[in-house]
């Protein structure tokens, strides 16, 4: 087996990506902030995966710097092609950073969350946003268990729930419709997506239309977005 030494031994366990499978246990040696980040993306080119690692092999053990066979990369994967390989792993294997390092994107990833709420969010009866300082207590009065890995947007909902028994809160929404053409359509509605719920939508001729809800603290971001996208050839209005 092809041995090949040319890491630090004290860091290389906390710079890993690890696949197990078949009894199997395979390795990349990664940036591990990169790998998180492109873990949580639902979209990573080869060149993406290239900057990741620290090393384009895939290793059996890399601390001892025993590569990956061939007939195994076959065997367990279907291909020995290196990147299909490395999106695999990345996809389904475990990414292994510090305790440390992982207490500080939880704590990143803990004050993007209270912003998230902050910004989206009302007490139902004044119309008020909470302060952050509010918002703080009541997720740790709910003890509040936040996933390093997962992105903020995807944890908000769960988070809320959570917070509902201790402080009353509520996304505030606004319906709003909008109307394009079919190609501005065809390139917008995954922005759209990202900014809110998309109902009732109609393809008609060249145009197209749609009702969204849509949270108001973003609204304002979601109408500059798409303005700026078609230099205001689109029409949105709001819903009262």
């Amino acid at each position: 087996m092809h041995k090949e030494n040319i890491y630090d031994k004290e860091k290389i366990h906390f710079n890993l990506i690890k696949y197990k499978k078949f009894g199997k246990t395979f390795e990349l040696v990664v940036e591990p902030d990169l790998a998180i980040a492109l873990k949580a993306s639902k979209n990573r080119s080869d060149e993406d995966i290239r900057n990741m690692l620290r090393a384009e092999k895939i290793f059996f053990d890399a601390q001892k710097g025993e590569l990956a066979d061939e007939k195994d990369l076959i065997d367990v994967f279907g291909t020995k092609d290196f990147f299909k390989v490395a999106k695999k792993m990345l996809d389904d294997g475990e990414v292994q950073i510090t305790s440390e390092h992982r207490e500080k994107l939880r704590e990143e990833k803990r004050k993007k969350i209270v912003q998230l709420i902050h910004r989206l969010c009302i007490e139902p009866k004044s119309g008020t946003p909470h302060p952050v300082q509010r918002i703080e207590n009541a997720m740790n009065e709910a003890k509040v268990k936040i996933d390093e890995y997962a992105s903020a947007e995807d944890q908000l909902q769960d988070i809320i729930h959570k917070l509902k028994p201790i402080i009353p809160i509520k996304i505030e929404e606004k319906i709003i419709t909008i109307t394009m053409n079919m190609h501005q359509a065809a390139k917008l509605r995954g922005i759209m997506q990202g900014y809110g719920t998309i109902e009732n939508e109609n393809w008609y001729g060249e145009m197209y239309a749609c009702k969204m809800k849509v949270p108001a603290g973003i609204y304002a971001d979601l109408v500059d977005e798409l303005n700026g996208k078609t230099h205001g050839g689109i029409d949105i209005k709001e819903e009262k």
